[in-house]
């Protein structure tokens, strides 16, 4: 029967582990991805997003129909990849998350936000020297595998893991939402609270990582995102 966090003992691997894991999650992570919209910031420009509702229902549909049937999946290849030590199957999981990004925008974001996670990993002192070397044999690195590396390396537990890389997606949509639109804060916090109940659904989904039909055919963030490649005034790089 699982514990309550009083009867965890201070040092438990279980508490080093949530440290590590809300370390990777929040938003001091120096990778850059405050200054990313994935194309929210040109659907404000054209008036699709223009208030709270309309902010929820992009946000929601990009994490339900983009994120979760794509992304997440693929987020738990690379992870099963790195923690059976192989490296084939992280390079074929990387090299096709980065030919699912439709714009040039969208895949210069997970590029420059894997490299600086790689670099930060490098740096820390944190991780095995191995484990780094074989982090550091790929020449392109996606976000999501440098992650996963992580989450490999500090022993979290998947579904805990891949619910904080979706709740720092959502995060930053919702920041971004809040500067954009403009929101004000508790709108924000509104966001936040309703569609966290989508990302426990989707990281315990194991159907949508089994089923191999993964898909993230959105018309509408493709276009956005190529729209917003060429805006004429913008406060952020995707």
């Amino acid at each position: 029967m699982p514990r309550s966090p009083s009867e965890v003992p201070v040092n438990s691997p279980a508490r080093l582990e949530l440290a590590r894991l809300l370390q990777l999650a929040s938003p001091a992570l120096p990778v850059g991805a405050y200054s990313y919209s994935q194309g929210l910031e040109a659907a404000v420009e054209a008036g699709t997003v223009r208030d709270a509702d309309s902010a929820r229902r992009w946000i929601a549909d990009v994490l339900n129909f983009s994120v979760a049937r794509l992304e997440a999946p693929l987020w738990r290849r690379l992870h099963a990849a790195w923690r059976g030590n192989d490296m084939a199957g992280v390079r074929e999981w990387n090299d096709w998350f980065l030919c699912t990004r439709e714009t040039a925008e969208m895949r210069a974001e997970t590029l420059q936000m894997g490299y600086s996670l790689r670099r930060l990993i490098a740096e820390i002192g944190e991780f095995d020297a191995a484990a780094v070397a074989r982090l550091a044999s790929l020449e392109e690195i996606a976000f999501p595998a440098a992650f996963t590396f992580a989450v490999n390396e500090w022993n979290i537990p998947v579904a805990d893991a891949l619910a904080a890389y979706l709740w720092s997606w959502l995060e930053n949509q919702v920041m971004a939402a809040v500067k954009a639109v403009p929101l004000g804060q508790t709108d924000g916090q509104r966001l936040l609270a309703a569609l966290s109940k989508d990302i426990i659904v989707i990281s315990n989904d194991k159907s949508l990582y089994e089923a191999f039909m993964y898909s993230n055919y959105s018309h509408g963030l493709a276009i956005s995102s190529s729209v917003h490649e060429t805006q004429y005034s913008r406060l952020f790089r995707s």
